[in-house]
């Protein structure tokens, strides 16, 4: 649990459960890179697994109490396919769109994983996309995305045809430096994962820059290759400082309210993968007696977080295999 304070208002994160364990297939997940939550408690995860061992490389669909209901994907180029997974996406009709930086197109499917169809085309041309990266689906249903590797974000429909775009390279205000994670508040800002220049931008609408927050280091309020961000109802704002193995929870003027760093406890499912192992039983005892605890519970790498209605945090755990889930407390407290 943690809690701390900014203005006028005291919020408390307490951990709820963890979903998920280490796994190349079925009841867990391999290397996640990114999740998108969708209608009925359904979670979409995007497993990237290893160049060694392919067959981790999937869409795991689970619900947030840890029901497993499919996957769906494989390596290759065809349709369907996928080879260097970054970010997933759920539209209004609950299709699912999976961005591919090494084939630079993006693939939809509907909500049972059957393949819809495809769009976009290498280069650096309006439209064009080169590593796409973070993405999101807005209210007015438009897709926002990372170019990564052009520096920019660039928006279009849903069918894949191109709209407009904001940034270039640069350190500067609304420039970026190999972009990441991007989200959208319920005001309509849009707000993006500086991933290279360890900080969060804030733009509006149509991209025009707002705000800037952090800086490098490992500080109160400094990032660290951050790769995700989410904005909740209120506007408090979620960072994933990846290399800081934390996540940052900011207020919406960007002043530290408080920070995450796992409470991982063993998972339903991880719970009957060691009923099956004995061996594997063993080996948790002893590393009980050798009070390794604190390192199980921590984040390693958290890459992507997203926050829902109900106040839920989901944080993706990557090296880790695992969402861990915390509750925001309802109320804010005058202090």
């Amino acid at each position: 649990m943690s809690t701390h304070f900014f203005g006028l208002k005291d919020w408390t994160f307490t951990y709820s459960h963890s979903i998920g364990r280490n796994e190349f297939a079925g009841t867990g997940f391999r290397n996640p890179v990114s999740m998108a939550m969708a209608a009925d408690d359904v979670v979409y995860v995007l497993n990237r697994s290893y160049e060694n061992r392919l067959d981790g490389l999937r869409v795991t669909v689970c619900t947030m109490n840890e029901e497993y209901i499919s996957e769906f994907g494989s390596h290759g180029e065809g349709d369907g396919q996928f080879v260097w997974p970054t970010a997933i996406a759920v539209d209004a009709d609950e299709n699912v769109y999976v961005a591919d930086e090494w084939l630079n197109r993006i693939t939809i499917y509907d909500k049972d994983g059957e393949y819809l169809r495809k769009w976009g085309t290498p280069g650096s041309g309006n439209g064009e996309l080169n590593k796409p990266a973070g993405m999101v689906i807005t209210p007015d249903g438009d897709v926002l995305l990372v170019d990564s590797g052009n520096h920019r974000v660039q928006k279009f429909t849903l069918d894949g045809q191109y709209i407009s775009q904001f940034g270039s390279l640069g350190d500067g205000p609304g420039q970026f430096d190999l972009p990441w994670g991007i989200t959208v508040d319920q005001e309509g800002l849009i707000y993006v994962a500086d991933w290279r220049n360890d900080r969060i931008q804030q733009f509006n609408a149509e991209g025009q820059w707002q705000a800037t927050f952090g800086q490098s280091g490992s500080g109160v309020g400094q990032f660290k290759r951050p790769s995700g961000v989410a904005v909740d109802k209120d506007g408090l704002i979620y960072v994933a400082d990846r290399q800081n193995d934390r996540v940052q929870i900011l207020a919406p003027d960007g002043r530290f309210v408080s920070a995450l760093y796992g409470d991982h406890q063993l998972s339903q499912w991880g719970k009957e993968k060691l009923l099956s192992n004995p061996d594997m039983i063993l080996q948790r005892s002893l590393a009980v007696a050798n009070d390794s605890r604190a390192f199980e519970k921590a984040f390693s790498n958290p890459c992507a977080v997203k926050v829902d209605d109900q106040g839920r945090i989901c944080v993706l755990d990557h090296t880790r295999g695992r969402i861990q889930v915390y509750q925001k407390s309802k109320d804010a407290v005058l202090v």
